[in-house]
């Protein structure tokens, strides 16, 4: 009789060997990047590991293969796939392992909506066909936080807030105040059990994608989805524009610096890359191991892992 353990490990096995195979048969590639470099992912809300040598400097592991995997793509890889391990210096918990396995894919001349789609093909790939429901940022906040993201004020987010007892409302910037009502006003209310495709975030949250205009405000071509409280994925119509990437890297170090953070090194390689030319593409992140949680109705992330991450 086999073990529970060996159970575990070979459905792990099996999950992996299916998510390339759904690569495969779209014939995109799959890439392997080295993790540590000299310069970091510059993110307000993401802080990375780092380690360092006295041969080789200051390196960071990263928290996605993206900077990677679109200097590839800037030199004609092709549409390319990776899938394996990402850090994230943030605490450990039932959700979230501050080392996890990420499947991350690019697809070249694919529409925003088309890369969305895709992307719950991916999902339900391992958590079964679900209801699909797609709501925009704007729509959801109306609907569920009763306030409207883009045109409300800085004092109108703080009231809407104050019912979450403790946080410093006063002192909150629009995006914190976004971010806070998201997680405890909007996202609770999306249903447990269909896959919700949550897109058009606000312009100042884009990140890395590019930015459109959609109701008469300026958005963010990004998505997330949702299943069963988790959120799923991230994804973007990718930004190709090496002046406007290095202008929001500096407001987010900046964003940083006030937030008393580490100030990381702008990755000047992957900005080069994009002078050089990043084709039309869409790319899109996916925790694996939090589809293995819904596959196996695991209610902690590390009864789907090998070893769980050790607290010390």
């Amino acid at each position: 009789m086999e073990s529970p353990l060996r159970t575990k490990l070979s459905r792990r096995a099996e999950a992996i060997a299916s998510a390339r195979f759904f690569f495969a048969e779209r014939s995109i590639v799959e890439v392997d990047c080295l993790a540590l470099s000299p310069k970091a992912s510059v993110d307000v809300n993401i802080d990375l590991f780092s380690t360092s040598s006295l041969i080789h400097g200051q390196r960071f592991l990263f928290s996605s293969p993206e900077f990677p995997m679109k200097r590839l793509l800037s030199e004609g890889s092709g549409e390319i796939f990776y899938l394996g391990h990402v850090w994230r210096h943030e605490e450990a918990g039932a959700r979230h392992s501050p080392e996890f396995l990420l499947a991350e894919w690019y697809r070249i001349g694919i529409s925003f909506s088309e890369m969305m789609d895709e992307t719950i093909e991916f999902a339900e790939r391992f958590i079964g066909e679900r209801q699909r429901r797609f709501v925009s940022y704007r729509d959801a906040f109306i609907t569920h936080a009763k306030i409207d993201p883009f045109t409300s004020s800085l004092q109108q987010l703080q009231d809407a807030c104050t019912a979450f007892e403790g946080y410093p409302v006063k002192t909150s910037s629009r995006d914190d105040l976004l971010n806070l009502l998201l997680a405890i006003k909007v996202e609770p209310s999306f249903d447990p059990k269909a896959i919700t495709v949550l897109y058009h975030y606000p312009a100042s949250q884009a990140a890395l994608a590019r930015q459109t205009t959609d109701n008469g405000q300026k958005v963010a071509e990004r998505f997330e989805i949702y299943c069963e409280g988790l959120e799923l994925a991230n994804g973007y119509h990718e930004l190709a524009d090496p002046h406007e990437q290095r202008a929001r890297f500096s407001a987010d170090n900046a964003h940083r610096q006030a937030q008393g953070k580490e100030m990381y090194p702008i990755d000047d390689a992957f900005l080069s890359a994009l002078e050089r030319g990043l084709p039309d593409c869409c790319g899109v992140a996916v925790g694996f191991d939090r589809l293995l949680m819904i596959r196996e109705s695991a209610t902690s992330i590390a009864d789907v892992m090998p070893i769980a991450w050790e607290i010390s």
